[in-house]
């Protein structure tokens, strides 16, 4: 009679484990994962495409990735939307059941931190560029706004806007167990909140919207800020880099055509200024040579020239 009591015991816990398995697969379907490539040994990014943020690519414009360590991973930047974050969380799951220990964003542009909510909770914390939570916290009701008209109800409410917690000022090291990260804060150049991240092991620099290749350039920052910064940026002891848009690349001549446009900008805007045209003429024809070496050049190349004078002129 015991032995049958532990019979039926056993099998009420093997049909409990069953029914709860079956329960979980139900309520949690297969996440899509989002496609990445391991550059170097646990070195895995996506490659955005080059494109505005629509609706049908969900805002998977930016090059994001992770970073695993012997016992953490660290995630830099999370994507345009909360969907291609969660995409960006099953391809980690797919290699490693390792804490998420940092979600580092390398600046506050809605396709590199729309994705954050993904990873808020289990002991998360988000690094930034020591301006990050104000730029945020000013922009960001702006982006969501913008966004939703651009991308719909389906995607943009899921976002929130999450800021760091731990915030960097100058440079910071990062643990993850055999590896360690460099993060190195910038002054205003592509934004005012600008962060780049280093690891050591593989000399692989993550160097977000400081970095652009194929597509064109875009300020939101200073441009003589920018071109100021390129020769200490050049001197990261990286090999490679990941732009935030655009294709690894090897470093530091990746810099090369970034630093062609923008001198090229300045001088052509300098030019105009001096010649007493207005902020019009620069934003239709400044750097205009440059139209055929990028991609959506007549998107943003306008609204730099703009951005340009504006500075410019008050030298």
């Amino acid at each position: 009679m015991e032995q049958s009591g532990k019979r039926i015991s056993g099998r009420l816990a093997l049909g409990v484990l069953i029914a709860t398995l079956f329960t979980s697969a139900l309520a949690d379907p297969k996440q899509p994962q989002l496609s990445v490539t391991e550059i170097a040994p646990g070195i895995f990014v996506h490659i955005g495409a080059i494109a505005l943020m629509t609706r049908e690519n969900e805002g998977a414009i930016a090059n994001i990735g992770f970073v695993v360590g012997n016992d953490a991973v660290a995630v830099i930047d999370t994507g345009g939307s909360v969907r291609e974050g969660q995409e960006l969380l099953a391809a980690i799951r797919a290699r490693t059941d390792k804490p998420i220990r940092y979600v580092i964003n390398t600046h506050g542009h809605p396709d590199h931190v729309f994705g954050n909510a993904a990873f808020s909770g289990d002991g998360t914390t988000f690094v930034g560029h020591r301006k990050l939570p104000l730029a945020l916290a000013e922009r960001g009701p702006f982006y969501l706004d913008a966004f939703r008209k651009i991308m719909g109800d389906g995607l943009i409410d899921e976002v929130r806007i999450v800021p760091p917690t731990l915030l960097v000022e100058g440079s910071l090291r990062l643990d993850l167990g055999g590896r360690t990260l460099v993060l190195q804060a910038w002054s205003a150049a592509h934004s005012d909140s600008d962060l780049t991240v280093l690891d050591e092991k593989t000399r692989t620099l993550f160097a977000g919207d400081l970095v652009f290749l194929d597509h064109i350039p875009v300020m939101d920052g200073s441009i003589r800020g920018w071109l100021r910064m390129m020769d200490d940026l050049g001197k990261q002891p990286a090999e490679r880099v990941v732009p935030g848009h655009g294709p690894v690349s090897p470093w530091p001549t990746a810099l090369a055509d970034e630093r062609r446009y923008l001198e090229t900008l300045a001088a052509d805007v300098r030019t105009f200024i001096k010649r007493g045209a207005r902020i019009s003429t620069a934003a239709d024809t400044a750097a205009a040579s440059e139209r055929p070496r990028w991609q959506l050049f007549d998107d943003y190349n306008a609204r730099n020239a703009t951005a340009a004078f504006s500075e410019i002129e008050w030298e």
